[in-house]
């Protein structure tokens, strides 16, 4: 069974920046997708990142505000936030597409 497991939501205030990331054991191979879910919304794609980090892809909702990366060596899938907006709040979950394995999410709150 694959385990994804997120860290790095905290409560930021508006303007704010951070990193989460998400770390499993087979992400090395694989690329890998950042959901979230915001309250009183369904679960939404955020980005993605292909299998050696050359290619990514975001929502075009997110402005360029976000970029995500990866460290192989690490088995480790990063998602830097910046200039976070209250409406950024949500549960952030990554997926691998190709086991359709999710993590449990990190909680980010943006929020003066």
């Amino acid at each position: 069974q694959v385990q994804l497991v997120e860290s790095g939501g905290d409560l930021v205030q508006p303007g704010g920046s951070l990193r989460l990331s998400c770390s499993a054991s087979i992400l090395r191979n694989n690329g890998m997708n950042w959901y979230r879910q915001r309250p009183g919304n369904q679960r939404e794609w955020v980005a993605a990142i292909g299998k050696t980090g050359l290619h990514a892809n975001y929502a075009e909702s997110l402005e360029g505000r976000f970029t995500v990366s990866r460290d192989n060596r690490n088995n480790i899938v990063y998602l830097q936030m910046n200039r976070l907006k209250p409406e950024d709040t949500g549960v952030y979950i990554c997926n691998i597409p190709t086991y359709n394995a999710w993590g449990q999410g990190t909680q980010v709150t943006v929020s003066s």
